[in-house]
This record gives C-alpha cells, sequence and structure tokens, in this order.
C-alpha cells in the first residue's frame, strides 16, 4: 500500500477535487480493500489486503453532532445528490450526520458502502453500476 496515495487520496476527496469514481480506482490501486468513516471521531481509517491501515482525519470545521435517530430517506437522498448532482463532499458529510449516520464502511471488492447510525440501524448502497450478488 502506498499510504502517500492514501494520504492524498483522502485530501483530494475532503477538497471535493475528485469524484467517488476515481476515489474508488485510486485506493483500489493501491491496495485498499475497504475504509470506514467514523463520523463521530471524525476520521477515516483504510485497509489492504495484508493489513495494512492508514488513518486520515475529517478537518472540516463546524460539523453538526450525529442526530440520535437514524433517517434512512434523507440518507438516500444525500446519496443522490452526491451521485447525480455534484454533491461536495462536506455536503454529503453534513448531511448523513443529520440523518444519523453514525459511520459507514466502503466495501471496495464488494462494491457497496454500509451505513449505520447509533442504534445500529443500517442502510447498503451499492456502487453506481453494481448489483447485489446471490451470497447461496
Amino acid at each position: 500500500m502506498d499510504t502517500e496515495i492514501v494520504a492524498e487520496t483522502a485530501r483530494a476527496t475532503l477538497s471535493g477535487i475528485i469524484s467517488f469514481p476515481e476515489v474508488v480506482r485510486r485506493l483500489t490501486e493501491t491496495g485498499i480493500e475497504y475504509y470506514h468513516v467514523d463520523y463521530i471521531a471524525l476520521r477515516k481509517s483504510f485497509y489492504s489486503a495484508t493489513g495494512d491501515v492508514v488513518t486520515t482525519p475529517i478537518n472540516y470545521e463546524d460539523l453538526p453532532p450525529v442526530a440520535a435517530d437514524f433517517d434512512a430517506v434523507g440518507l438516500r437522498a444525500a446519496i443522490w445528490d452526491s451521485q447525480h448532482q455534484g454533491q461536495h463532499y462536506r455536503d454529503f458529510t453534513r448531511r448523513a450526520m443529520e440523518a444519523g449516520v453514525q459511520g459507514y464502511i466502503a466495501f471496495l471488492r464488494g462494491q457497496r458502502v454500509t451505513y449505520w447510525g447509533r442504534g445500529g440501524d443500517q442502510h447498503t448502497e451499492w456502487f453506481p453500476g453494481a448489483k447485489p450478488t446471490d451470497s447461496k
């Protein structure tokens, strides 16, 4: 894993200069399998297949606290705006926190993101164009 590429990708995401598909491409190329976004601790942790971990801060100011109740409709609206309207990652972060998202894991190999709230509520969103697999 090239830790500098991971750190630069995290900075570019926060500044809003790269798209989610570009994030996925860069991270996958450097060996990242998944990453965990923690809105309580305001950090992201990136995990490789070999067990390496890189942690970077989410350094936005004036973010709201994570709402107590999980609002799946609000979360899906924020996801849609990011995918279809080019919403800045800072705005997505704020909206996700307001929708009660405590954190999420982006599974790059599995092409999905699982979001969860403070009470254990969850929502899984497939990457655009990805399809759920039959787990039988």
